[in-house]
C-alpha cells in the first residue's frame, strides 16, 4: 500500500515582494537572523541562503532527511565557469565546488550540523514530483518526517531563450509526514506542466483548487 503524505508545514522565499505568500509562511517571519555564519553565507548566492533558512525553520534537529530539488541549480556559477573554460582560464577549484547540485546542502549540513541524510535532484522540470516520489521512499521507511526544498535561481539572460523559469528567484520548503497535517493527493491530469516553485508557493498561498505536474495535486480538507 502507498504510504500516504502530508503537508505538516511549510515556509516560501521570493526575491520580489510583489508575489505575496501567505502569512505566517514567509520564511523572513518565522527566522530573524541567518542561520548562516557569515563566512559560509557568502559562499551562496541569495537562493542558496534562502534554501538554507528555509530549511532550517523546519528542522527540528532531529536529523530527518532533507531533500533539494532544482532544475538549475547555480547554473549562473557553471556558464561564468564554462565561458573561462572556451576562454583558456583556470577555474577556481573552490568556484567549481560551490556549483556542484549538492553544495547548498553541504553548506546546511556544516551550519546545522544535520547529520540526518541530504539529497539533491534535478528532474528536467518534473522536480516537484521527484520531490514526493523520494519522500515518500522515505516515509514508507519509517522516518517520521521529510523536509522538501524546491527552488530557482536567477537564469542568466544567455539561457533565458531556452528554458522555463519563474519570474524571480524563489523557495519553497515542505515539511512532509506520514499522518499529520493536509494529506497531499493526487489524480491524473489532462495535461502534463512543470510547475515552477513560485506556482507551487501560488498554490498554497492563494487557496488554488490545484497545482498541475504530471499528475493534479491537490489537499485534502477537513
Amino acid at each position: 500500500m502507498k504510504c500516504p503524505v502530508y503537508i505538516e508545514d511549510w515556509v516560501a522565499w521570493t526575491a520580489d515582494s510583489e508575489f505575496s505568500i501567505r502569512p505566517g509562511h514567509a520564511v523572513a517571519e518565522r527566522q530573524g537572523e541567518s542561520m548562516l555564519p557569515r563566512m559560509l553565507r557568502r559562499r551562496l548566492s541569495a537562493t542558496g541562503r534562502a534554501v538554507c533558512d528555509s530549511a532550517s525553520v523546519l528542522d527540528d534537529g532531529s536529523g530527518v532527511p532533507v531533500i533539494h530539488a532544482s532544475r538549475h541549480g547555480d547554473v549562473s556559477s557553471s556558464l561564468t565557469m564554462l565561458g573561462a573554460l572556451e576562454a583558456g582560464d583556470p577555474v577556481s577549484p573552490s568556484s567549481f565546488s560551490m556549483s556542484v547540485h549538492n553544495a547548498v546542502l553541504g553548506v546546511y549540513s556544516i551550519a546545522r550540523q544535520h547529520r540526518g541524510p541530504t539529497q539533491a535532484l534535478g528532474a528536467c522540470g518534473n522536480e516537484f514530483e521527484a520531490l514526493i516520489a523520494e519522500a515518500t521512499g522515505y516515509l514508507a521507511t519509517g522516518k517520521q518526517a521529510v523536509i522538501a526544498l524546491f527552488s530557482e535561481g536567477e537564469i542568466p539572460q544567455s539561457l533565458r531563450s531556452h528554458t522555463e523559469f519563474p519570474p524571480c528567484p524563489c523557495v519553497v520548503a515542505l515539511r512532509l509526514t506520514a499522518g499529520t497535517g493536509q494529506r497531499l493527493l493526487s489524480e491524473p491530469a489532462s495535461s502534463a506542466q512543470r510547475p515552477t516553485p513560485l506556482q507551487v508557493i501560488d498554490w498554497l498561498s492563494r487557496d488554488v483548487a490545484s497545482l498541475t505536474a504530471r499528475q493534479r495535486w491537490f489537499l485534502e480538507h477537513a
